[in-house]
């Protein structure tokens, strides 16, 4: 059985730091518990995945903006599909507390 918490050992992070933990993967998905603190995407750089992805904020607070201008603001339930190819930059994750996501890559049918 594998099994665990969301909450269990979540990394001290300094101010502008993230950190991508595998928390189970195999040929069809991969489920990552994404930590960040302060962090946001360099500007004009845009995460352009070649999966789709299905990314809920457990803890915290963020924005995501899209390409042509759309922003999603998140907090802590919330969640999103993100498509294979549509453009997107992380432009604020909360500091106090830090984020905490739940993300799901995976191929489409």
């Amino acid at each position: 059985m594998n099994s665990g918490s969301i909450f269990k050992t979540i990394p001290q992070l300094s101010q502008n730091t993230e950190v991508f933990e595998t928390l189970f993967r195999n040929q069809c998905v991969e489920i990552e518990r994404i930590t960040s603190l302060g962090v946001t995407s360099p500007e004009n750089n845009w995460y352009d995945q070649e999966k789709a992805e299905w990314v809920m904020l457990v803890q915290g607070e963020s924005e995501l903006q899209f390409e042509g201008g759309h922003t999603l603001a998140m907090k802590a339930g919330d969640f999103v599909l993100i498509k294979p190819h549509e453009k997107h930059r992380v432009t604020y994750t909360s500091s106090e507390p830090s984020c905490i996501w739940l993300a799901f890559h995976f191929l489409p049918e």
